[in-house]
């Protein structure tokens, strides 16, 4: 699945968004992944929805993780989710048995209620899709957006780049890693990062230190997309080098045989911050503390046109100024394997 172009959007849904409320304090926007409704006094409801096709095994715990990691990375602890679960018209109660029961555990591990959804099946589907809303309560006051990512602010990055992604290669494509002479023990390491892909427990510790000025989760496009996404959101000009991302030995390998880029690997997991350089050594021994790697990997440089530098390990310089909704890696892969 892929997003629409940016200048889609623009035209077709940030200019149509219904009736102007007083109680919607932040709506569609480009880069930022909630929406933020009042409730009474300082309290509101922050928001988010997020589909998810690019997965075949485990789809339902993914949906539920990669949906409340939105809510978390605004600062706010996710409290209620709901389920739209469309399933290809040849299926069969073992699918609709496994995709439940993942959503089941994984609200369970987050402590969210599912409140509701609406489950059925479609013509044209060739692999199930599952669609989360999640939502939660929090202070005006404390909303952490990705527009706040603010110039002279250091960028860390969490974890690994293309994590989410590995860990679905490993699941759904084994057979052809295998086959292009991947060993099994690297493939059994990869699909260990599906624990790794919820960001809630981390982006609450730093919300909660109110240390860190803006936080994103790298989804679909991979980190590269994610920090376009903060340069748009917060109008400024951020610049990272390649060479100082955390690269996850089993993630190289997978891009070796499979020929991806892991910048632009659906990275869900990876947690892509802003922070003051002052509080940069804070935030990383709250991470370290929680057991969780992280490197400061560029900085954000001034207010500007949207744009990312990313200076390359080969030595040369890519400029990112154009949100692109159709580069992510896995789904070019799917493309190329679309029997995985």
């Amino acid at each position: 699945m892929g997003k629409m172009p940016h200048d889609l959007m623009e035209k077709y849904i940030y200019t149509r968004l219904g009736k102007i409320r007083e109680d919607v304090l932040i709506a569609s926007k480009p880069g930022i992944d909630v929406s933020v409704t009042w409730i009474k006094d300082d309290v509101v409801l922050v928001s988010h929805l997020d589909p998810i096709v690019g997965a075949v095994k485990r789809i339902g715990w993914l949906a539920v993780h990669i949906a409340c990691n939105d809510i978390a990375t605004a600062g706010v602890r996710p409290r209620w989710i709901m389920s739209l679960i469309l399933l290809p018209e040849k299926w069969d109660p073992d699918m609709l048995d496994t995709i439940t029961s993942d959503i089941d555990q994984a609200a369970k591990e987050l402590n969210v209620s599912i409140i509701g959804g609406h489950t059925g099946y479609a013509h044209g589907l060739n692999r199930p899709l599952v669609s989360i809303s999640a939502m939660g309560l929090g202070r005006y006051n404390d909303i952490l957006l990705a527009s706040m990512a603010k110039p002279g602010d250091s960028i860390i990055v969490t974890k690994g780049i293309g994590l989410e992604g590995t860990a679905i290669l490993a699941s759904d494509f084994k057979d052809i890693l295998l086959s292009k002479g991947v060993s099994e023990k690297v493939i059994v390491n990869a699909l260990k990062y599906f624990n790794e892909i919820s960001v809630v427990k981390e982006a609450m510790a730093l919300a909660e230190a109110k240390l860190v000025n803006a936080m994103h989760d790298a989804t679909r496009g991979g980190v590269a997309e994610a920090l376009l996404e903060m340069a748009y959101a917060s109008n400024t000009y951020i610049e990272v080098y390649e060479d100082k991302m955390p690269l996850k030995d089993e993630t190289r390998i997978f891009a070796e045989k499979l020929n991806f880029d892991p910048l632009w690997m659906i990275s869900s997991g990876t947690l892509i911050i802003s922070v003051l350089p002052e509080n940069e050594d804070k935030v990383i021994k709250i991470l370290r503390d929680m057991k969780i790697s992280s490197s400061v990997v560029g900085k954000v440089i001034r207010r500007n046109k949207p744009r990312v530098l990313i200076h390359r390990r080969e030595g040369y310089e890519e400029t990112l100024d154009t949100l692109e909704p159709d580069r992510d890696e896995l789904a070019r892969i799917w493309s190329e394997y679309p029997r995985a």
